[in-house]
């Protein structure tokens, strides 16, 4: 079966992870990814343990289902060359600066004169109207911008720290890609293409403040800022006699059924505890005593008890639990695949099911430059032009002997 994107081309210029992201997904889902490369490579394929060098672990998860091609964009010959592949295209996506955009001339206006009703996303760090339109974002910094940074202070005591995984460039490339299908849904309705800007500190900062704005939502204001539930110093995996657990009591019913289990039923008709706005306004002493109570069984009681009272629980799992554990096995979610360079690689699986348009892995990561013949020649580039590009080191055939 093919995948819903099946028959979309999508020319990506995209790097490192917020935008290689939201392509990969559009490739599992049958798009043909068109991935253009400088001379060096992108710089994740030094990211990461690698046995060949640029086909690291980092560029090896998030390149899969892409063809690639190298193009010096530096050069007029490369330039046109891009924009041959644009007119076959559906989508254009890059992750540029606005200002070198427009100076190496593949800004929307550009791309458009050869492509009418493209569909051309710019992954940025700012939006393109504010005053930080032109600095540099990586993940670390619009993690601090955001107020991602000082959430964990709040939550965690201390300084401000960065979340241990790259929060803003995820973010950012599910809204690229939400934002690109929807772009698509209205090419398919009017037939016109249009420019879309996906800024990764405004997608942070609408992730973040979903529940933080809290009392700030109203003006004038109702409190402050910040969900007091999720700030609570005691809201972590709580320590058992061996281990830690995760629970989560969060109706009344849980509730009423956790005070069973830890021995205070009475506390179920508290006045602070009775209705879940009182929980909220007294939640740092409500999960004081859940902290205290969970340490008086071990982590299998705690599970087995809390799955008999239907209150929300999970184990707490390092990172390579992850690889072993019985419900990733059983929905098959770490794919190996066999790639002709590499060897076996295991894959990340797709995590949603679709019953007519499935996503797949269709083909592995792409060396520097494997598909670029191929590719050239799909836009109308003769045998004796493509070896022209070669020689002058526009392009590279890439293909592994």
């Amino acid at each position: 079966m093919k995948g819903p994107l099946e028959g979309y081309r999508v020319v990506d210029l995209t790097t490192v992870l917020f935008g290689p992201y939201a392509t990969q997904i559009m490739g599992d889902m049958g798009a043909d990814i068109v991935k253009v490369e400088p001379p060096i490579g992108e710089s994740n394929r030094q990211v990461g343990p690698a046995k060949t060098p640029g086909m690291s672990a980092q560029f090896m998860v998030l390149n899969r289902n892409k063809r690639s091609i190298m193009l010096d964009l530096a050069k007029p010959e490369g330039l046109a060359a891009l924009k041959r592949l644009v007119e076959s295209a559906d989508v254009f996506v890059h992750n540029m600066r606005p200002r070198a955009v427009r100076k190496l001339g593949i800004d929307y206006d550009a791309i458009a004169a050869v492509k009418p009703d493209i569909v051309y996303c710019s992954t940025i760090g700012y939006g393109s109207k504010g005053p930080y339109k032109d600095r540099p974002a990586y993940d670390d910094l619009v993690q601090g911008a955001s107020g991602i940074a000082a959430l964990q202070a709040r939550h965690l005591g201390g300084d401000p720290r960065y979340v241990g995984t790259v929060v803003a460039d995820k973010t950012g490339g599910l809204t690229a890609l939400y934002a690109i299908l929807m772009g698509l849904l209205h090419r398919e309705r009017t037939g016109e293409g249009q420019n879309i800007e996906v800024p990764m500190f405004e997608s942070l900062v609408s992730y973040a403040l979903m529940e933080h704005l809290y009392g700030r939502c109203f003006e004038p204001a109702i409190g402050g800022m910040g969900y007091d539930r999720v700030l609570s110093r005691n809201r972590k995996p709580y320590r058992t006699k061996d281990g830690h657990v995760c629970a989560l009591p969060y109706t009344d019913k849980h509730w009423r059924a956790f005070f069973g289990l830890a021995g205070r039923p009475d506390l179920a008709d508290d006045p602070r505890f009775s209705t879940m706005s009182k929980r909220t306004e007294n939640i740092e002493e409500l999960y004081a005593m859940v902290d205290q109570v969970m340490q008086n069984r071990t982590t299998e009681e705690w599970l087995a008890a809390l799955e008999e009272a239907d209150i929300p629980f999970a184990p707490v799992n390092d990172l390579p639990d992850l690889l072993e554990d019985p419900h990733l096995k059983a929905v098959d979610f770490f794919p190996m695949i066999s790639h002709p360079t590499e060897g076996e690689l295991r894959m990340i699986g797709i995590p949603i099911r679709m019953s007519k348009t499935p996503g797949a892995i269709r083909t592995p990561p792409a060396h520097l430059g494997e598909h670029s013949v191929e590719v050239l020649a799909e836009a109308g580039f003769g045998a004796d032009e493509i070896d022209a590009l070669i020689a002058a080191g526009v392009t590279r055939d890439g293909r592994p002997d």
